[in-house]
């Protein structure tokens, strides 16, 4: 039986890694890198301004809570544009975004003009990381999900240890002002080379456009084919196009994932600004010098692209919902020990698994499980909402780290990281399903999957009819 659909999903899933995967990962790379990149060359850039006499307190705060601000903006964006206009629309405005307000803040006359630039600059950033997992989702075979993923937020997180080495080499000799540059050109660079990346055609699809999906499709089977010859494609029906408001989000078939999704999101970006950025601050208070806090910070950020690689490696072996537990599990064991070392290696080492177990998680869940919760007509948009919570709490983690370290010390920072990973092991653990190796239509909810039982038994029934 012939239909109009390109049936996207199914002929995307079977495809064997190719050029064509490698290309669109690395253009996704690339920009996700300049985003991490971008979010950590704060803390070197406001340390050489405060020094040299350019800005004083008040300033850099503008600076990080504008920076936030900006990217609560961009998360939201991101998920409105990117469902409305298309993946590839949301990936070059953002990237266009920050590059500019890049090179604007490098040419800053003065320390207003340099906080409203990162402004634009936050909001380009909060839009990346949001658009970047979505669209790796929507080309990548279910089989290879996991690991290409994984690699994606290894290298994402590789930029935390890289910003802070070109900090170390740059700024002292050459100024704040070539962190911007480097940043803002690399990202105009790769801006040029993803003019070319296709539409995502499961998105086309959704949207009706099906000519421009089957040219897309057409155009990548024709370079996966020259790999090895193309399996069959898996019948499926066809789906018709869906717009639904974001309300859908809310609804019966949506709520439980919208739920773990967002608990997932609040709980990292709770941990991750809310005490893996405190690191440094914490040893200092602790009467380690600045040099030596500074050192085993930088040696237990090397944790992040460590824990990716190991969410590459496990992905697609033990699952995404087992893995944020057990590594959740991991995370709340070290952080238990953490407050109660004393000796500065011993410390280093804790924390190094720590970091390398937060960043398991950000491999599982937010390279891997978010974006697979939600079908394709509302991914950006659930995407979108729940990096917008978020975000959210970015705002609000530094008085509350503040608040905690001056009423109860490092031990009451750690003890709320932990509860939130309690909760957070409890929400995917009881409402979390499993997506490893699944199909991005196989995962749609429950209304979505009732509407295709019916309407296959409908066809098997018209089928049975005619042939009578």
């Amino acid at each position: 039986m012939q239909t109009a659909s390109p049936n996207a999903g199914a002929r995307l899933d079977r495809l064997p890694v190719s050029r064509f995967h490698w290309r669109i990962v690395g253009l996704v790379a690339g920009g996700m890198f300049l985003d991490g990149f971008e979010i950590y060359l704060g803390a070197a850039v406001l340390s050489a301004l405060l020094k040299n006499g350019w800005s004083d307190l008040a300033h850099n705060a503008q600076f990080v809570s504008l920076t936030f601000a900006g990217m609560v903006l961009g998360a939201w964006l991101a998920g409105v544009l990117g469902d409305r206009y298309g993946r590839r629309f949301s990936y070059q405005a953002n990237l266009l975004l920050f590059g500019v307000a890049s090179l604007a803040g490098a040419c800053a006359p003065n320390m207003t003009w340099l906080v409203i630039a990162r402004f634009f600059m936050g909001i380009g950033l909060g839009a990346e990381i949001v658009v970047g997992y979505v669209t790796v989702s929507e080309f990548v075979p279910p089989a290879q999900r996991g690991r290409w993923g994984s690699a994606l937020s290894a290298l994402t997180n590789l930029s935390l240890f890289v910003s802070a080495l070109l900090g170390y080499l740059i700024i002292p000799h050459y100024g704040w002002r070539w962190m911007f540059v480097i940043v803002g050109t690399g990202a105009l660079v790769v801006w040029y080379l993803r003019k070319k990346m296709p539409e995502s055609p499961r998105w086309l699809e959704s949207h009706g456009r099906n000519e421009e999906a089957e040219r897309v499709l057409a155009a990548i089977e024709a370079e996966a084919g020259n790999v090895q010859p193309l399996p069959r494609v898996a019948p499926a029906l066809a789906q018709p196009p869906r717009q639904r408001p974001l309300t859908a989000l809310f609804s019966l078939a949506m709520l439980r994932r919208t739920i773990v999704a967002s608990v997932i999101l609040i709980v990292l970006n709770t941990v991750i600004y809310g005490f893996i950025a405190w690191i440094p601050s914490f040893m200092a208070k602790s009467g380690m010098s600045i040099v030596s806090s500074l050192g085993f910070a930088t040696l237990m950020s090397l944790g992040g692209p460590v824990g990716g690689v190991i969410g590459m490696l496990a992905g697609d072996r033990i699952g995404r919902k087992p893995g944020i537990v057990i590594f959740s599990a991991l995370a709340i064991v070290l952080g238990a020990l953490y407050p109660n070392v004393s000796a500065p290696a011993l410390l280093a080492v804790i924390g190094f698994a720590l970091v390398t177990t937060i960043y398991t998680m950000v491999a599982f869940a937010w390279a891997l499980y978010v974006p697979e919760l939600f079908p394709t007509d509302l991914r950006m948009r659930g995407s979108g909402f729940c990096n917008t919570l978020g975000r959210l709490m970015t705002v609000l983690t530094p008085w509350l780290v503040v608040w905690l370290y001056g009423r109860y010390q490092l031990t009451g920072v750690v003890t709320a990281m932990l509860v939130l990973l309690v909760v957070q092991v409890l929400v995917v653990a009881t409402l979390g399903i499993e997506t490893r190796g699944l199909s991005l239509e196989a995962l749609a909810p429950e209304e979505d999957a009732n509407a295709s039982n019916l309407s296959l038994s409908a066809l098997i029934s018209g089928s049975h009819g005619h042939e009578s």
